[in-house]
């Protein structure tokens, strides 16, 4: 049954609103590391977010030092395709509403591509991403990502020793 009172049904919207802008963050967040879109990754963190990717063989570090290392060391992949699946969203409540910071853990598959255009991936890698959320005047940005890689596979070419 729906709730009927109009304070309960605008906490509701707006509840469904910071989801959905949350949800838009994370996905702009994986198209801009597949895009090589530094300019916009770095947008999507709060001026002291922070990124660690230290379990996949990288670096902790601000937004722009992440940046200029994604933007170095992925440049050898072709093609980068992030699927970020199974979201768990928490928000933290402030008297009862939801408040401007929340937790978002995300499971990711992503399948690279050092090769010509239309060939298979050669590396796969997955794991659970940990998102430190929080709303400012610019709306909801990243002020932490940690990626927990689980696993990662490099399939060899035909021939290839």
């Amino acid at each position: 049954m729906f709730k009927t009172e109009p304070m309960t049904q605008r906490v509701d919207l707006a509840t469904v609103m910071d989801r959905l802008a949350i949800d838009a963050l994370i996905t702009d967040y994986a198209r801009s590391v597949d895009d090589a879109a530094w300019s916009a990754y770095r947008g999507l963190f709060s001026p002291d977010g922070r990124a660690d990717y230290r379990s996949a063989g990288g670096i902790e570090g601000t937004a722009d030092e992440v940046a200029d290392w994604l933007a170095q060391n992925l440049r050898i992949f072709t093609m980068r395709q992030h699927l970020v699946v199974n979201r768990r969203l928490r928000f933290n409540l402030t008297d009862g509403a939801v408040g401007d910071d929340a937790r978002l853990e995300a499971d990711y598959f992503n399948p690279m591509r050092t090769g010509s255009a239309g060939s298979a991936p050669d590396f796969e890698c997955g794991g659970r991403y940990l998102f430190g959320l929080r709303r400012d005047d610019a709306g909801w940005r990243i002020a932490l990502v940690e990626v927990h890689e689980k696993w990662r596979r490099i399939r060899r070419s035909p021939g290839a020793d």
